[in-house]
């Protein structure tokens, strides 16, 4: 940057409005910086209102969700064997059923309410298996079993055989107290019924682990099972021989534990304390002694419904406390969602989300932050149980942080170069601005009367001057230019009027010049009408600013007409003028109006002049008459061109011309200026003057006062 230098002058001490612009300047910087900190704040705050809103909405959604999942019979289930939470799916533990018993001979309400419950295992090969208590204990001290896996052609048994190799069957254990119980129950065949191709009994007996029955083996009498087997193969479609079709099975396992405890004195308890330790296996087993077809003990089995797939559904941070009523809280389950993994955020940012209020706060209460919370009754056939959940807000302020600490960066590179603009403002310009200031009331002040001393031949100025805006400012250019401007507008505005002056002296000296040009000099002749016509022309224009000028300053004496004898003489001297084939229809009689013959005669001929210049050769110009009780009316028609649209209510003002019309030979330029005479004196004489197109030219139309 070029150096300021200088000299020793005296500085005048100025006021408050001499650096105002420099404060606006400085001004408008910090206000921009403030405006861009408020509207991340506002932004901030906007957010926060709307995370919290959404968040509010999502954890009434959450908190249904769950109290469906709860009322609904999977999750009755998973909360009434909340106690067997993290056991291994096998072996089989029994669970307590959301129902008081299972109708356990009609395999599609047992299937359907081993769904609904979905108390079933899964198994890596399609099977599955539900083992569980009603819990109702007077319903009778049964372990159902439900479930389905894949089998060929099923081989039933014949009534009274004791081989029960030979035929399909069903082998159960259960392990309870100490105390090992087996049965096996071999298929025994029933007509077929429905869309079901294969159906029939599990009949159950106990154990003896040898191959075939003892012949005085007796079945169990309240041991009951069925099994279904549809039509349909796994994986063909039809049905083929010895292909695999899913089997459902559906047996009733009493156990007399249970029904002792019935009948016992003592105060029943239900579910048993000890059922989660109980386990049972169930096996299915082909003819033969190969392979089990199903085994519940198999590898890979998948657990029954649990609350981990209630607790899934919360959101990140929420938790819910299920407390059976009368129990103490010690006793409750408490469900937690995923851990909430928030960003790093700064921890200016997150006081500072905290500290932003809502706007359904206390006005001050900044910390009165509120939590939302529910409490729902779950009625169940267990008992009933308070669910409490309890949300996570500050998750929300901690995402938002997050969030704002990203776009702090954002925020941190806008004032950086708010600031760098500034700086750069600042010393490129301010500073310069503020030294030209000095130095130019030094100047001033220094030049003024009284104040011109001995140093003032001294002053220096050149060192202001530069090639850019301020040294141009500096340097006087302005005040230079200022004056060439002045003198150049000056010398502009005095040719233009000298060629307005000479334009209208021309225009208006033209028509009597032709036609002196034509008549003799003699006073007789009618050619001294135009010689008086060109002095009057002379007179008004001549050594005048302008035309227009010229023309609204001109006095035009209105004097009685006859309007009927004026438009006979027109069309009768018409060809003394140059203008032939002026056609006067005659009216009824001597129309008296209000003007001057000479200014009329002037208008007349402007408007024959533009006529005659536009009319294919040969053709008429019509003069007609026309009058009304107190106006009277000339029109003057041609054939030819008419005028453009655009221009019918513009061709009187003064420079407007249709450049597009042809000219005759020898003639260029619009000069635009014969109807704006002929407005002007028609004006002066309180006459109007008006053009329309007809179908085959253009007509002009003169209105006059009608005097009595």
């Amino acid at each position: 940057m070029r150096l300021l230098r200088h000299p020793a002058l005296e500085m005048p001490r100025l006021g408050l409005p001499a650096f105002r612009l420099r404060i606006l300047v400085r001004s408008v910087f910090v206000l921009l910086a403030l405006a861009t900190v408020a509207l991340s704040v506002v932004l901030l705050k906007e957010e926060k209102e709307r995370g919290w809103q959404s968040y509010q909405h999502g954890f009434a959604r959450s908190q249904s969700e769950v109290m469906a999942r709860l009322r609904h019979p999977s999750g009755q289930l998973a909360l009434l064997n909340a106690g067997n939470r993290g056991a291994a799916p096998a072996p089989l533990a029994p669970l307590l059923l959301p129902y008081a018993a299972l109708d356990f001979d009609d395999q599609n309400k047992a299937q359907q309410a081993v769904e609904m419950a979905g108390c079933a295992v899964q198994y890596p090969d399609g099977s599955s298996v539900c083992a569980a208590i009603g819990n109702n204990p007077y319903a009778g001290g049964f372990i159902y079993l439900v479930g389905s896996f894949y089998a060929g052609e099923l081989v039933p048994r014949e009534r009274g055989a004791l081989d029960v190799q030979a035929v399909h069957r069903a082998r159960i254990t259960l392990d309870m107290r100490g105390a090992t119980y087996r049965w096996v129950a071999p298929f025994e065949a029933l007509p077929p019924q429905g869309t079901i191709s294969t159906r029939g009994r599990l009949t159950g007996f106990v154990d003896s682990g040898e191959e075939s029955l003892d012949a005085r083996a007796r079945p169990v009498r309240d041991f009951r099972g069925w099994l279904w087997q549809n039509g349909q193969c796994r994986d063909l479609a039809g049905a083929v021989p010895d292909c695999l079709r899913r089997t459902f099975y559906s047996i009733r396992l009493p156990v007399e534990l249970f029904r002792e405890a019935l009948f016992d004195k003592q105060r029943l308890v239900w579910p048993p304390q000890d059922l989660g330790n109980m386990r049972v296996r169930v096996e299915m087993l082909a003819p033969g002694t190969g392979a089990a077809l199903f085994d519940s003990n198999a590898p890979g089995a998948q657990a029954a419904a649990s609350l981990a797939e209630v607790a899934r559904t919360l959101l990140p941070g929420e938790q819910v406390q299920i407390r059976k009523l009368g129990t103490s809280d010690s006793e409750a389950i408490t469900l937690k969602g995923s851990e909430v993994q928030a960003d790093p955020s700064a921890p200016w940012l997150l006081r500072l989300i905290s500290w932003l209020p809502l706007e359904w706060q206390a006005a001050g209460d900044h910390q009165a932050q509120p939590v939302p919370a529910g409490l729902d009754i779950l009625d169940t056939p267990a008992g009933n149980y308070a669910v409490t959940f309890t949300s996570n807000l500050r998750g929300v302020e901690q995402g938002l942080a997050a969030v704002a600490t990203r776009m702090s960066w954002y925020l941190g590179a806008m004032l950086a170069a708010i600031a760098l603009a500034w700086l750069v403002v600042e010393v490129g310009l301010i500073r310069r601005v503020t030294a030209l200031t000095r130095r130019a009331a030094a100047v001033s002040y220094n030049v003024q009367d009284g104040h011109i001393g001995p140093r003032l031949g001294d002053l220096d100025v050149s060192d202001l001057r530069g090639s850019d805006e301020l040294g141009i400012l500096a340097g006087g250019l302005a005040d230079l230019l200022q004056r060439v401007k002045d003198d150049i507008q000056r010398e502009q505005l005095r040719a233009q009027q000298e060629r307005d002056m000479w334009h209208a002296v021309g225009h208006e000296i033209m028509s009597p010049l032709q036609s002196l040009m034509v008549l003799h000099g003699s006073a007789d002749d009618p050619g001294h009408r135009y010689i008086q016509r060109m002095q009057q022309a002379v007179h008004v224009l001549y050594g005048t600013a302008s035309p227009a000028e010229a023309l609204q300053a001109a006095d035009v004496p209105q004097g009685r007409l006859d309007l009927d004898a004026f438009l006979h003489h027109v069309a009768n001297n018409a060809h003394f003028a140059g203008i032939d084939n002026v056609v006067y229809e005659g009216g009824a009689g001597p129309v008296i109006v209000r003007a001057d013959e000479f200014a009329l005669e002037d208008v007349v001929t402007h408007i024959l002049r533009n006529a005659d210049r536009y009319r294919p050769p040969g053709t008429h110009i019509t003069l007609t008459l026309a009058a009304s009780e107190s106006t009277a009316s000339a029109t003057l028609r041609n054939q030819g061109v008419t005028i453009a649209e655009d221009l019918l209510g513009r061709i009187f003002e003064l420079g407007v011309s249709d450049p597009s019309l042809p000219m005759p030979d020898g003639e260029s330029g619009h000069r635009g200026q014969g109807l704006f005479v002929a407005k002007t004196y028609m004006a002066k004489m309180g006459g109007t003057i008006n053009a329309r197109n007809t179908a085959d030219g253009v007509a002009f139309v003169l209105t006059f006062q009608r005097l009595g």
